[in-house]
């Protein structure tokens, strides 16, 4: 008998992991966190037929900028890189916590094709759920003063970008989880404390983050009205290319893929009695 490759392998890893990922604990987690947008989104609406948009320096908000500052400040800079700490960072650890990594690693399958399996798995879950609560909040925010046809292109972006930004995250926590003993942790740090300080640092530190590239991909362009979001588009104006971003971001998720099947190949995983 041939051994399987590693593509088949975690294809049947993707099997079994994609049900029970979908029905497990961390399922609620995501259930509330795509379910909030979507309740803000109704509140604006009723708002908005009740008493009309909020006027800034004597124009009023359309329904499309409001939707692009919920794609912004939720979505790219929330939603997206919580995802992929809980999720990725799980991929291995769970396995280690509950004992059951070792029933995984004695298939005869590669152990790389674990991890790819289950991160394809934990991809597959959350953009089908993730992309149709963005859905559902731009039929409730976007008719409102404004044309759903000029906008719709902005939302085919926003779907491939957050896909994009989703990929990229889980790959880079999935090696972090796989490498380190504790890493949800590790990636709380990175993604809510280094991301969040290097992008308003000036200079090259900001290259060193997902969030860097992935703010290249929103294609909104926010309201420059306000002082408030003047002063937020100053410190975001230093942007890369779209291309530039989808290179490095593809690097970045095939990169730390391949690094965290490397981990998992060669570290010892030891159980806890």
């Amino acid at each position: 008998m041939t051994n399987p490759s590693v593509l088949s392998s975690a294809f049947r890893v993707f099997e079994f992991s994609f049900g029970q990922m979908l029905w497990s604990r961390r399922s609620v987690f995501l259930g509330l966190l795509v379910g909030a947008p979507m309740a803000i989104a109704f509140a604006v609406r009723m708002v908005a037929v009740t008493r009309g948009l909020p006027v800034i320096n004597g124009a009023g908000l359309s329904g499309a900028t409001l939707f692009g500052i919920l794609i912004w400040l939720l979505f790219v800079r929330f939603i997206v890189p919580v995802l992929g700490v809980f999720y990725g960072t799980s991929l291995i650890a769970d396995e280690v916590d509950d004992k059951t990594i070792t029933y995984l690693f004695t298939r005869p399958v590669p152990r790389s094709a674990v991890l790819l399996g289950k991160y394809f798995s934990y991809l597959a879950c959350v953009v089908l759920l993730v992309l149709p609560s963005v859905v559902v909040v731009y039929f409730l925010i976007v008719p409102i003063g404004s044309s759903i046809g000029e906008s719709f292109p902005s939302l085919v972006a926003d779907l491939g970008m957050l896909a994009v930004g989703l990929a990229a995250y889980g790959a880079l926590f999935a090696f972090v989880g796989a490498q380190l003993k504790r890493p949800l942790i590790a990636g709380l740090v990175f993604a809510f404390g280094w991301e969040s300080t290097v992008l308003l640092i000036p200079g090259y530190l900001k290259r060193l983050s997902v969030a860097y590239y992935l703010q290249a991909l929103v294609p909104h362009v926010m309201p420059a009205d306000s002082s408030a979001i003047s002063a937020l588009l100053q410190v975001f104006q230093e942007l890369p290319t779209v291309a530039t971003s989808l290179i490095c971001l593809t690097a970045i998720t095939v990169g730390a893929l391949w690094l965290a099947g490397r981990a998992v190949e060669t570290r010892e995983y030891v159980l806890e009695q």
